[in-house]
């Protein structure tokens, strides 16, 4: 499962040609948005997942979103 941001990502790598500034501008900022996606849905969902036994949020992103491998 990707985030919607991972997945934007991927789609412009696929789609613009990546031998121009503007589309590595936005490729750019797309990546520099991954870590506030992080961060924005730990924040909101810490407490619902503890409830469920991960150690955190940042546990089940991790696993869910295979954000270790690269």
């Amino acid at each position: 499962m990707k985030t919607p941001i991972q997945e934007l990502l991927e789609w412009v790598r696929a789609t613009l040609p990546m031998d121009l500034d503007t589309p590595q501008m936005i490729e750019r900022k797309i990546e520099s948005m991954l870590e506030k996606e992080k961060e924005v849905m730990i924040d909101f969902a810490e407490q619902y997942f503890i409830s469920l036994g991960y150690k955190s949020a940042e546990d089940y992103f991790d696993r869910a979103f295979n954000t270790k491998e690269k």
